[in-house]
């Protein structure tokens, strides 16, 4: 007799004896397990079809036409393979016709040595290329293990994705959410409601995220919270580095550091955390709550270490620890700190560079540059720097403007200074010397000293405040004293020439001295006319003060 119906008699021979076992008997059957066995590896190794689940052990087989007509139960060290998938079990129900099978107890997928999935049961759908794993399911690819309770796996996609809450491990990070799916081809995750990502330095709370275990980058699409050490922050749209550590921050993020409570905003911010640097860009601002000031651009550069920054494009400070805020627009600002070798704060410089104008209530500016120092609290002002408060003007080449909790409290004009007060649209206090130093309480000026080639024009007022006629004085320094805003009195204290000119016989070419202007077409009238720039005329600017060095000394050839 052939081997091929010697196989066919044997078949014949077991199925007969399972007919004559009834309809609820159990019959043992090691080899024919052996022999089914070898008929699917023949036919394997014939057709090459690989689209079959193949059953390669199993040490027994059942069979029950009553309690599952359509299946074949096996117990025991149950081993199947489709195509390169080989999957592990205690025992399990293989239905053939539907080339499909439920496992059950230490289920164990496996494909490669990279990818590994365990679990309590399974059911393997071998049409679809889908498996179900249930109840402690594990799912290893490479160095990221993720765990779950329900994980549906689509061989054709290569996606696992869990509906019941599930935590994904890798090197770095520990991420959990509700729903999620992982590919394992890309080792692509996207996790959704409720996901938390918890890293040694930091964690990410948001609702939707996505995270490639094999670069360590999360990319975030919804309204998020970054919490470390250093920073919070808040953003709903970004790309982080989970490695590194740096991020780029979209669509209006805030960057808040837990020392101080400074606050970054900005339409993009990228942030490096091993140099400390960020960037912002498109309307960034930068708010210190500690000195009550805040800077605003159309891009910041800050380095976190020396906790310096530069701003430029539309620049604008504003200092707001009184009542009125002071707003402060230049073509550029720089903050430098300053620290000790404890890193403790020496002190801070703000610089602003070309054109600045500020503008306050009671007090507006225009000059080239300027440079507040917190070490003296002193705001100095370079080239053509102008200074106003109500009717009142002040200029000259430097003016150093020193402050008593953000209040003014003296200033020293050096060079070329000049005070002007506005008695009305045709009289002009004025006073004229080479440095000049005001004095000021509560906002107001009180006193001022002026040294040096001084030169006077003062219309007094009579105690009716009536105008009784113009002063003219030149002496080498004077004090004038200032009431309710208006001098009060003048003394000379050295040798002076002067005369006193009735109000009708005033001489037009007296009226004024060669030093005088008055700027105000420079000024500006609102916090929002700082932006726009209005420069002096050739015929307005300051003469050049010479630089005088001292000649060097000579010996005499004798």
């Amino acid at each position: 007799m052939s081997g091929r119906g010697l196989k066919f008699l044997m078949l014949s021979v077991w199925l007969l004896l399972l007919v004559l076992s009834g309809p609820g008997g159990v019959f043992a059957a090691s080899s024919a397990r052996d022999s089914l066995m070898e008929e699917e590896t023949d036919s394997a190794s014939t057709s090459g079809n690989e689209t079959f689940v193949y059953l390669l052990n199993a040490d027994e087989i059942r069979f029950s036409k009553l309690i599952n007509p359509d299946a074949q139960m096996l117990v025991g060290n149950v081993v199947f393979r489709h195509d390169s998938m080989y999957m592990y079990c205690d025992s399990a129900l293989f239905f053939q016709a539907s080339n499909s099978f439920n496992a059950y107890n230490n289920v164990r997928m496996e494909q490669g040595d990279t990818l590994a999935m365990y679990g309590d049961s399974l059911y393997y759908d071998g049409e679809a290329r889908l498996a179900r794993v249930r109840n402690n399911v594990r799912l290893e690819n490479r160095s990221m293990v993720l765990l779950t309770d329900s994980l549906n796996y689509d061989r054709n996609l290569n996606l696992g994705y869990f509906f019941n809450g599930g935590t994904l491990l890798d090197s770095l990070n520990t991420l959990t959410s509700d729903y999620g799916q992982y590919n394992t081809t890309t080792e692509f995750a996207t996790f959704m409601h409720d996901v938390e990502l918890v890293s040694p330095d930091y964690v990410i709370n948001t609702d939707t995220l996505n995270y490639n275990t094999a670069v360590h980058i999360a990319f975030i699409t919804t309204p998020a919270t970054i919490v470390s050490d250093e920073n919070v922050i808040n953003t709903d749209r970004a790309v982080f580095n989970t490695d590194s550590k740096d991020a780029v921050l979209m669509n209006r993020s805030v960057l808040t550091q837990n020392d101080d409570g400074r606050r970054m905003t900005g339409d993009s911010i990228c942030y490096s955390d091993a140099t400390g640097i960020m960037e912002g860009f498109g309307n960034v601002i930068v708010e210190n709550f500690q000195d009550n000031a805040n800077i605003l651009g159309e891009y910041m550069f800050y380095d976190q270490n020396l906790d310096s920054a530069v701003v430029t494009g539309n620049a604008l400070a504003i200092e707001y620890s009184t009542r009125d805020s002071l707003f402060i627009h230049a073509d550029t600002f720089k903050v430098i700190t300053r620290t000790d070798e404890n890193d403790s704060v020496l002190f801070r410089q703000v610089r602003a560079y070309n054109r600045v104008k500020a503008y306050r209530f009671d007090m507006q500016m225009v000059c080239d540059s300027l440079v507040f120092d917190s070490s003296d609290s002193c705001l100095t002002l370079y080239r053509d720097p102008i200074v106003w408060s109500e009717n009142q003007q002040i200029l000259g080449e430097v003016i150093k403007a020193y402050m008593n909790d953000s209040t003014l409290d003296w200033a020293h004009v050096i060079g070329q200074a000049l005070f002007v007060q506005q008695v009305d649209s045709a009289c002009f206090n004025q006073i004229a010397g080479r440095e000049m130093k005001a004095f000021f309480k509560d906002g107001n000026i009180t006193k001022a000293t002026v040294d040096g080639n001084v030169e006077v024009v003062y219309f007094p007022i009579d105690s009716d405040s009536l105008m009784i006629g113009m002063n003219t004085t030149q002496s080498a320094n004077l004090t004038a004293y200032f009431d309710l805003k208006e001098i009060s009195s003048i003394v000379i204290h050295e040798k002076s020439s002067g005369v006193l000119y009735p109000m009708s016989q005033i001489p037009e070419e007296k009226r004024y001295l060669k030093s005088f202007s008055w700027f105000d077409h420079l000024r500006p009238f609102s916090q929002y006319d700082i932006f726009y720039w209005r420069g002096k005329q050739a015929s307005e600017q300051l003469r050049t003060t010479p630089n005088r060095r001292v000649p060097l000394p000579t010996l005499n050839n004798r």
